[in-house]
């Protein structure tokens, strides 16, 4: 075994193994997600030692060839004065180097969009891609479970966003000779067993964990909670109305959502923004601006893809750009695919059609045309944009692990389903007219999709035959909010909320409130309708009822409780809290963590090598303790430079210890009442479907009509009450009344009436929905 040092000065590497200060001069730690680190002490003193510079590289190569570590040395050295000997004062070298995955560290993460809908192992794989391009072998870098969502950090190293994907997945990530590995944890797996020849009996140490828990409550993060509809009536010059409930906002509740997705000024086509499909040179950038140039002549054979998927879910805005058309052009801008990229298979888009010298612009939704026509003119702008209002703001859920449930075997992470009200416009902006500068905005379509899919595919530009300048595209979270207004006898029409800076005719506040711009006030009798989820913390108590009987002995009611606050994966939702509890319920009990000593060549399963995230089969039956274990980290030291018989240290913990797969933190909140107890057998079947589709159909100075928006649950109905409170068949507090009919009247006493709705079914208990629809009146008497 050699330890190299090379200070890329162009000399070459020099032998140190002659310079390392004793048997314990080096020590090697691998800890699990983390770059591996090489501590070494050089006894300097003779006229050819080199001092190693910072940045240097470091191997320490086996007799074979192979490396056993590799890497730079990540510090400036430090010497200590160690005395006199015959060629001078001699001194010792403290070097500290880290293993290659260093470099990544020393790069900021580029700025990119928020990696949606990918695997663990993509999402590994692009970030240190737009990081390091083509430093490392990724062929190692296996998928993981996918993620909904996640948002590199700038500001953070690279290894701390690979170690929160890596958890994400219950994975393990390192790199090794110059590859990145990323996969499932325990997927190689070594037997330590007492009936092994070589197993030394005093070199094992065990801990026995207590993790016995049967009533467990999860917190996570700020959730969207009721369904809110609140309805106003304009007289002409009121630019603020007061909500019923404090709106929930994606950008709002954590750092993790970025307001912005895409701010793109066409400098050039960022390969960790953009994909391009050209084979016939059509996509350039000059002049700051996209220049489309013809076309394949086939749908779908030269695109421009965002290189993310779009979720579906919240309030989104997408400006494809202001584009000037140069000639009759075939194609699609602005398009959301449902798959591949073709117009059989758009969601919603811009249809640009040849008509003349010019062209037609039309809404495409579903892969139909729909609506009126616009036909351009010469030398006018348009400004495309799409508006995207879904009834759920998060289309998948999160996904949690345990040992029963390793990567590949989620619990979670299934689609959530929802329609979405989708709202094409365009501006027509005549450069010889500055009053069309603030002209309001054609709109080709409002309407709702059913039952649309969680995510798309964006695809800018879909040309067929194009030619046209696009000057920018932005994509942002909007306001979560759907506002919605009608004069008398005309159709409702959609109003965005925002800043006025983004075309916004409103904006709707945490405070409460809804602000309309003076240039947008109501006229008198205009209706408006607000949709937005309410304000809740995420949370859920689940009991483990057969490990409570289990635990029962005299006066011990066998009740084990914890509170835990879920930091990471994030639980984002109550029903991501009910889920997280089951997967760390899945490995409440006996715990253990260990430590083994041995040689190299006695290492468990007569491993070449052992690395942190390897599973370690532990049996040993005179200790009680047979179980899968996680190797957390290994320690290397003691080299036996000529016999390559170094001293391994691996610690490690058992398949269930929840810091595999779970980051804690601290509650934001308090509890302030006692949660409804789920068993872990129900949690899947204890709610029914929200009432998403409830309105108002009729106000009178005494009574609101009201439709549910959906059938009435067998042998069930819906229950209304003036608070969300209470919700059970035998409490009659606050209840308003119960009804077994999809349409039902209910009394209106004062101009601000708010009503509580949930449905509930036949059985017994009653099954409830498990968030209320708010239905809110402030109409004059």
């Amino acid at each position: 075994m050699k330890l190299l040092i090379d200070n890329l000065d162009g000399r070459g590497a020099m032998d140190c193994t002659g310079f390392v200060g004793a048997r314990e001069g080096a020590r090697l730690v691998r800890k699990l997600n983390c770059a591996a680190e090489l501590k070494v002490q050089l006894l300097a003193g003779t006229p050819d030692f080199v001092s190693p510079a910072c940045g240097a590289r470091v191997t320490l190569v086996r007799d074979d060839g192979s490396n056993l570590f590799a890497g730079y040395v990540a510090s400036l050295p430090v010497h200590q004065y160690a005395g006199r000997a015959e060629q001078g004062p001699q001194y010792v070298w403290q070097i500290r180097a880290l293993s290659d995955a260093m470099l990544l560290d020393q790069k900021a993460l580029s700025p990119c969009p928020p990696l949606v809908d990918r695997s663990a192992g993509s999402a590994f794989r692009q970030l240190t891609e737009n990081t390091l391009p083509g430093r490392f072998d990724l062929s190692s870098v296996e998928a993981g479970d996918p993620i909904p969502h996640f948002s590199a950090d700038a500001s953070r190293p690279w290894s701390v966003a690979a170690a929160e994907l890596a958890l994400l997945a219950r994975c393990g990530c390192r790199d090794e000779d110059g590859a990145l590995l990323f996969a499932p944890l325990g997927e190689k797996s070594y037997s330590l067993s007492e009936g092994d020849t070589a197993f030394t009996p005093d070199a094992l140490q065990l801990q026995s964990v207590n993790r016995i828990v049967n009533d467990l409550t999860v917190m996570g993060e700020t959730e969207p909670g009721a369904h809110v509809k609140d309805y106003f009536v304009g007289d002409g010059y009121t630019t603020t109305f007061y909500l019923s409930q404090i709106p929930f906002t994606r950008s709002s509740q954590t750092a993790q959502y970025s307001r912005t997705i895409l701010d793109e000024e066409y400098a050039e086509l960022d390969p960790t923004r953009w994909r391009v499909t050209d084979p016939q040179n059509v996509l350039s950038v000059s002049g700051g601006q996209l220049q489309v140039a013809g076309g394949a002549g086939a749908d779908g054979q030269t695109r421009l893809d965002f290189v993310e998927r779009v979720e579906l879910g919240g309030a989104t805005v997408l400006q494809h750009g202001d584009v000037v058309f140069n000639a009759a052009s075939d194609g699609v801008i602005g398009g959301m695919y449902n798959g591949a990229v073709s117009i059989a298979g758009c969601i919603a888009g811009f249809r640009i059609t040849p008509s003349g010298a010019n062209s037609n612009i039309q809404a495409l939704v579903n892969g139909a045309l729909a609506g009126t026509p616009l036909a351009t003119k010469p030398g006018h702008h348009y400004l495309f944009a799409t508006q995207l209002y879904p009834t759920e703001i998060y289309r998948m859920q999160q996904a949690y692990h345990s040992s029963p449930h390793p990567s590949g075997n989620a619990r979670g992470g299934e689609e959530v389903s929802c329609d979405v009200r989708v709202v094409l416009e365009v501006h027509d902006i005549d450069p010889a007219n500055p009053a069309s500068q603030v002209a309001p905005a054609i709109v080709l379509y409002d309407d709702v999709i059913t039952n649309a899919p969680g995510f798309c595919t964006y695809c800018l530009i879909n040309a067929a035959s194009m030619q046209c300048a696009v000057a920018f595209t932005y994509i942002f979270l909007a306001t979560d909010a759907l506002v919605r207004s009608a004069l008398p006898e005309q159709a409702p029409r959609t109003r965005r909320a925002g800043s006025l800076r983004e075309g916004a005719e409103c904006r709707v506040s945490r405070s409460e409130t809804l602000q309309f711009y003076p240039e947008y006030i109501p006229a008198a009798n205009e209706t408006i309708e607000v949709t937005y989820r309410g304000t809740g913390r995420s949370m859920a108590r689940v009991v483990n009822s057969a490990s409570i009987a289990e635990h029962q002995h005299g006066a011990d009611d066998g009740v084990r409780s914890r509170v835990l606050h879920v930091a990471a994966p994030k639980a984002r939702t109550s029903a991501d809290c009910e889920v997280a509890a089951l997967a760390l319920l899945d490995d409440a009990g006996q715990g253990w963590t260990g430590e083994y000593q041995t040689w190299s060549q006695f290492l468990p399963g007569a491993a070449a090598d052992i690395f942190p995230g390897d599973g370690l089969n532990v049996d040993v039956p005179s200790r009680a303790a047979t179980f899968s274990g996680i190797v957390r980290e290994v320690e290397i030291s003691e080299f036996d430079w000529l016999g390559e018989s170094p001293r391994y240290t691996l610690r490690f913990v058992d398949a269930g210890d929840p810091s595999l797969a779970f980051a804690f933190g601290t509650p934001e909140v308090r509890l302030t009442r006692a949660l409804q107890a789920i068993d872990v057998s129900q949690v899947d079947d204890i709610y029914l479907s929200d009432l998403t589709g409830a309105e108002i159909t009729t106000v009178t100075s005494t009574t609101v009509s009201v439709d549910a928006g959906a059938d009435i649950p067998a042998g069930g109905g819906i229950e209304v009450r003036y608070a969300d409170a209470g919700w059970s068949k035998t409490n009659s507090r606050n209840l308003i009344g119960r009804f077994t009919s999809r349409s039902f009247a209910l009394p209106r006493y004062a101009r601000g009436q708010t009503y509580f709705l949930r449905s509930y079914d036949g059985s017994s208990p009653s099954k409830y929905s498990r968030n209320s629809t708010v239905l809110h009146v402030d109409y004059p008497l």
